[in-house]
């Protein structure tokens, strides 16, 4: 089993270009992680999810302490067999969940009680619950239970979030089995105050973890406070250790935040999109079930070759949205992880090429040039 770490292999200003080894596998970084809550990216299959070229996925201690059970999951060989993905998988660690979704919700100093959205029944999600649960899933990279502080809050409310949050990360350090091949993650939490984003990572770094992640972004304040939040944030990480945005994002987002030396993201938003229709393409996005699209022979986006661009037209996948067929939940899908992966991958080399402003400058020309018309 090898060890887990990570290298630094080149940079561009801010921009990294990194290795990320763990007991599963090898992580390219600057990289995008599918989101598979439940222990499946919907609508795709692990072996379609690995041909868009995705190294890692992410899985959910909430959702599978619910169902079907974490130990019920470690009888049956852990996720990664469960679901048949043999790659590395990192795994939230509930806190998000239970303040967004749980009913009912008590929290103190111990942890999180709260009501299941699924039938009710209650349970507690303490720091040492949450690192046991993904422990039992076998989780490449687990995360420190923490409160995604909610926004907007004020400087009072975010900052007693954020320390309550340290206080439970120095517990999910302590309860965090090590072992060659796993890492946790520590989470900079603070709302959009700088000050207390310094005093988070200060707090982390000082108890030290495997990689940092910043959470709380990407809630409702905006790309330009997002990034605000960044430009303050990242630089005081430690520069050997990979940086994960949480829950982030829409393209343009993702383009942003390399540039000011994020290394892993993940989001809902390419594959909720494609199950609603929409389409991430170089030109921006493309809404498939619009009328315009219904004799159109052409792909979706010449530059890809996704099954959804090299094998239809956009008047059949038209014709699939319209008609609620499943397939075009599962070609749609396909295509935006596809085209995230393809970001990702063209980043990297624009990093290893010194030329990472200049592939920001043309994504962002290309995509206001927005979908074109058939002739």
């Amino acid at each position: 089993m090898s060890g887990f770490g990570f290298e630094l292999l080149g940079g561009d200003r801010a921009a990294r270009l990194g290795r990320l080894t763990t007991a599963h596998g090898v992580i390219h970084t600057p990289a995008f992680m599918p989101v598979g809550t439940a222990g499946t990216v919907k609508a795709m299959t692990p072996e379609s999810v690995a041909a868009t070229g995705a190294e890692i996925v992410l899985g959910n201690t909430y959702h599978l302490m619910l169902r079907p059970g974490a130990e019920r999951v470690a009888r049956l060989g852990g996720l990664h067999a469960f679901m048949n993905w043999p790659g590395p998988i990192l795994t939230d660690s509930g806190g998000f969940q239970v303040m967004s979704l749980a009913k009912l919700r008590k929290l103190d100093e111990n942890g999180v009680t709260f009501q299941s959205h699924l039938d009710g029944s209650r349970h507690l999600l303490t720091p040492e619950r949450s690192m046991e649960i993904q422990h039992l899933l076998d989780a490449d990279v687990s995360m420190a239970f923490d409160e995604c502080t909610p926004f907007p809050a004020t400087a009072e409310q975010a900052a007693r979030s954020m320390q309550l949050s340290m206080r439970w990360a120095r517990r999910s350090k302590d309860a965090f089995v090590a072992r060659p091949g796993y890492g946790l993650f520590g989470i900079v939490q603070g709302g959009v105050h700088a000050d207390l984003r310094a005093e988070s990572a200060a707090a982390l770094t000082t108890i030290g973890f495997d990689g940092y992640a910043v959470g709380g972004l990407a809630v409702g304040e905006g790309q330009e406070t997002m990034f605000q939040v960044l430009d303050a944030t990242v630089p005081l990480l430690p520069a050997d250790r990979p940086r994960y945005l949480m829950g982030v994002g829409k393209p343009d987002d993702l383009v942003g935040a390399v540039l000011r030396g994020i290394d892993m993201f993940d989001c809902v938003i390419p594959t909720r999109s494609g199950r609603t229709g929409q389409a991430f393409t170089r030109r921006g996005p493309v809404n498939i079930r619009n009328a315009r699209h219904m004799d159109d022979p052409r792909p979706l986006d010449e530059a890809c070759s996704c099954p959804a661009c090299s094998r239809y037209s956009r008047a059949y996948l038209h014709h699939l949205a319209r008609a609620d067929e499943v397939l075009g939940l599962m070609l749609m899908t396909w295509h935006n992880l596809h085209y995230y992966q393809d970001l990702m991958r063209s980043l990297r080399h624009a990093i290893a090429e010194g030329r990472a402003q200049d592939f920001a400058a043309a994504f962002a020309a290309d995509q206001a040039l927005g979908d074109i018309e058939p002739l």
